[in-house]
């Protein structure tokens, strides 16, 4: 049985992969960001098993740090990393939006965060091999535009969201090949299409899907070996966005990263 981080699991996906986790005898360490949310979801989730909470608002870097922190010291056994909050593209008309660090808040929580959380955690994870990095993407995937990752013009919450998604999946490539050997797997995957979430439904968009249908793919690359540096629409391989295979894109993508977490 596995030790598992689920970030974003107070709602939606995050929370149904908890419970299956739970129930199927995982200790489930669940991240939220308000704190009222987490310890009830904490209590039902003992009701079922072993679960921890953790709480840190992923639009600040600094807390992500302190997330990360927090849990390598209270649970070193971490075996599993799901990295699944995030931000949709918002209501309709909405404008751009900043994280506490001032980065565009799509960017940060989708992918900043990530990044930062996964580095937190790496010692960790390389100490439990086999372990497993599972990042949360999106079908949606548009390139980051380098002369400006931070969509200060033109801005349109679905592209940021898109381009979020595109630098995750691209790192998610990238680190692949840094951990090759290391028993550390890292995959990203596109759960389901408009799932039930509030985060489609502040969009105004009509669902296609329930949280069960995204599950699915999420609970297979945390439980089992699927290889690493995959993309996966559900439980099928699939292909990201081409340019997220770019090495040239993932190089400049790793540069413009550096940059953005240095201020």
């Amino acid at each position: 049985m596995s030790t598992v981080l689920i970030t974003g699991a107070t709602s939606g996906l995050g929370r149904y992969v908890a419970f299956e986790l739970v129930r199927s005898g995982h200790v489930v360490l669940a991240h939220g960001r308000d704190p009222e949310r987490t310890r009830r979801l904490v209590e039902e989730l003992r009701a079922e098993g072993e679960a921890e909470g953790f709480v840190a608002d992923l639009a600040s870097l600094a807390q992500v740090r302190e997330l990360g922190a927090r849990v390598a010291q209270a649970r070193p056994g971490l075996d599993v990393l799901i990295n699944n909050a995030g931000v949709g593209a918002g209501p309709r008309g909405s404008g751009r939006e900043l994280s506490a660090d001032g980065h565009e808040l799509r960017l940060a929580v989708n992918y900043l965060a990530p990044v930062v959380l996964t580095r937190a955690l790496l010692p960790v994870l390389r100490a439990n091999t086999p372990s497993r990095i599972v990042n949360v993407g999106s079908v949606g995937q548009e390139p980051v535009d380098f002369a400006d990752p931070e969509l200060t013009r033109g801005y349109s919450g679905v592209s940021a969201y898109c381009r979020s998604k595109f630098a995750l999946a691209a790192h998610t490539f990238t680190l692949a090949e840094e951990l090759a050997g290391s028993g550390v797997s890292v995959n990203v995957l596109h759960p389901a299409t408009y799932m039930d979430t509030a985060m489609v439904r502040e969009g105004g968009i009509t669902p296609w899907n329930t949280v069960a249908d995204g599950a699915t793919g999420v609970l297979a690359l945390a439980t089992r070996d699927l290889g690493s540096g995959g993309y996966f629409d559900g439980t099928q391989p699939a292909r990201a966005h081409e340019g997220t295979y770019d090495p040239e894109v993932r190089k400049r993508l790793k540069a413009v990263t550096e940059q953005l977490l240095a201020i």
